[in-house]
């Protein structure tokens, strides 16, 4: 007949412990490396990003004729700048011009600030695998880092110069042929203001016409 553990000898059941114990931490879920976790940090901040989405108010026929002209005519008008942002949104790829901007208010940062704000800048979008890295060529971001050192209102004008160049050059052509240009471009039917469309959301008004 069966006595249960306290027949068994003392060092059965101090091996019987150490199994048990030895099990038991081979079972824990280990701690993902440090790296991982960083990279699972930037996935969820990005699909954040996404997320977002700007609203483009209607603006006059002649502004937006303007725009087609030149990235320039484009991108220093403010109500320009909301709609390439929207458009930009739709292909996630905000960060440049979001980058360009930040770059347009560091110039207006005051000397004592610069140096801080220049930090914050480069680590967000210029150092490689940072949060919202934008597409520099190495000699750039290297020849930015190096500015970090003697940095002044032209810290960031080698960078902020290429990514104007991509802009323009690649999704400023394909915004003029999307369908947010197309819809602004019409005669407006109220007041109500004009967006984009996200995957399974609708984020704006009834007001424009649909093309296909």
């Amino acid at each position: 007949m069966c006595k249960g553990l306290a027949a068994l000898p003392a060092t059965c059941l101090k091996s019987a412990k150490d199994i048990k114990h030895k099990i038991g931490f081979l079972l824990q879920k280990p701690d993902p490396p440090q790296e991982q976790k960083s990279l699972k940090e930037k996935e969820k901040k990005k699909e954040k990003e996404k997320e977002k989405v700007t609203v483009v108010n209607r603006v006059p026929l002649a502004e937006i004729e303007k725009w087609k002209t030149s990235f320039n005519n484009l991108i220093k008008n403010e109500d320009g700048r909301k709609a390439f942002t929207s458009f930009l949104q739709s292909e996630y790829s905000q960060e440049n011009i979001e980058f360009w901007e930040a770059c347009e208010d560091f110039m207006q940062t005051s000397v004592d600030k610069m140096n801080v704000n220049a930090i914050k800048i480069f680590e967000r979008y210029v150092e490689a695998d940072s949060p919202s890295e934008v597409n520099l060529d190495s000699a750039t971001r290297e020849l930015t880092r190096k500015n970090l050192e003697r940095c002044d209102a032209s810290c960031f004008e080698e960078a902020q110069s290429k990514i104007f160049t991509l802009m323009e050059k690649d999704s400023y052509r394909r915004f003029l042929k999307s369908k947010l240009f197309l819809e602004l471009s019409q005669p407006p039917l109220d007041n109500k203001p004009c967006c984009l469309e996200k995957k399974g959301k609708r984020h704006v008004s009834e007001c424009l016409p649909s093309y296909a």
